[in-house]
């Protein structure tokens, strides 16, 4: 049995999941993340205590636990080397925790831990190699090979959302420009569908379904408009998908993984966008004669946070 705990600026989720991949039990707190750090180390803590005490009562004992970070950790799990949203820097939490609980502690980003939890009982499973890509307020990404979790030599790897793909009008929020998350996330799409409109493009249902407030404009709305047939909207959805579609097929020509997984917010669109990017990834491939990665919609959700950072015990 494994404890997983999926850390967010929102909410700590944490449970005991099986060999399996399947939650036996969850619990989960609002994290309140304007807290001192000591004040939020406490509380998991505490959650781990209690599902340590569950575990007994199924009779099995704790062989690990993970955690997934909106961030990094060390390659060592005694760090979070950064958590922006949680303002953390080289906070000592596995090495606390291990300090706590004589357990192994491992310590990943949160896509990458979703990306292992899709591999374990999601979309990608029965896959050895496998790219799990997030789409929401920005880019993440999963990447699976042999079986086990990627990250890299100094734990920095699978950072999909900072590829880059081409030059853009605004830089990401790390410095540089052109990330893929600054033209394929939910902030890019709303980001150029308001430049364009800004720029003289008004004869659309955008307008007319936020009352010209451009402020109301989301990723989902430009979506449904987009299904309409709005030209503003298309425009914008085929420029996401474009560089989207570059960085996928970036990944394939470079690790020719078995399946790419899209998760997050954004892919809640379905196979409006799916369809879109399979008739673009092939054309951007050095081989396009030969066989690639499947892409699909990942399936876990919410809970692929937890699932994945427990399983980090047995696929690390």
């Amino acid at each position: 049995m494994y404890i997983g705990i999926d850390i967010g600026g929102t909410a700590i989720k944490a449970g005991l999941v099986n060999e399996n991949g399947e939650i036996l039990y969850k619990k989960e707190i609002r994290t309140r993340a304007e807290r001192e750090y000591k004040d939020i180390e406490r509380d998991i803590i505490e959650l781990i205590k209690d599902l340590i005490k569950r575990s007994n009562e199924y009779g099995k004992n704790v062989k690990s636990i993970g955690l997934g970070i909106p961030g990094i950790g060390d390659v060592t799990g005694d760090f979070v080397v950064y958590c922006t949203n949680l303002g953390w820097r080289n906070v000592p939490l596995g090495k606390n925790l291990k300090s706590q609980f004589n357990l192994p502690i491992y310590i990943e980003n949160d896509a990458t831990v979703a990306g292992l939890a899709e591999n374990v009982k999601g979309a990608t499973k029965g896959s050895n190699s496998s790219i799990f890509i997030t789409l929401g307020t920005g880019v993440g990404g999963g990447i699976i090979i042999d079986g086990k979790v990627y990250s890299g030599a100094h734990g920095t790897g699978s950072e999909i959302g900072h590829m880059i793909v081409g030059e853009n009008f605004y830089d990401c929020n790390c410095g540089n420009n052109g990330c893929l998350e600054t033209f394929a996330s939910a902030t890019a799409i709303i980001k150029y569908t308001t430049k364009i409109i800004k720029h003289g493009n008004n004869d659309t249902l955008i307008l007319e379904k936020t009352g010209g407030d451009l402020n109301k404009i989301t990723a989902k709305l430009v979506f449904d408009c987009a299904k309409e047939g709005d030209k503003v909207a298309n425009e914008s959805i085929d420029r996401m998908v474009k560089y989207l579609s570059i960085g996928i097929a970036n990944l394939l020509n470079t690790l020719d993984p078995e399946i790419v997984a899209i998760g997050g917010g954004v892919s809640k669109a379905g196979d409006f966008l799916l369809e879109k990017v399979r008739k673009q990834v092939g054309s951007y491939l050095l081989y396009k004669d030969i066989k690639y990665a499947d892409i699909v919609l990942a399936t876990l959700g919410n809970d692929a946070g937890l699932v994945g950072a427990a399983m980090l015990g047995k696929y690390k």
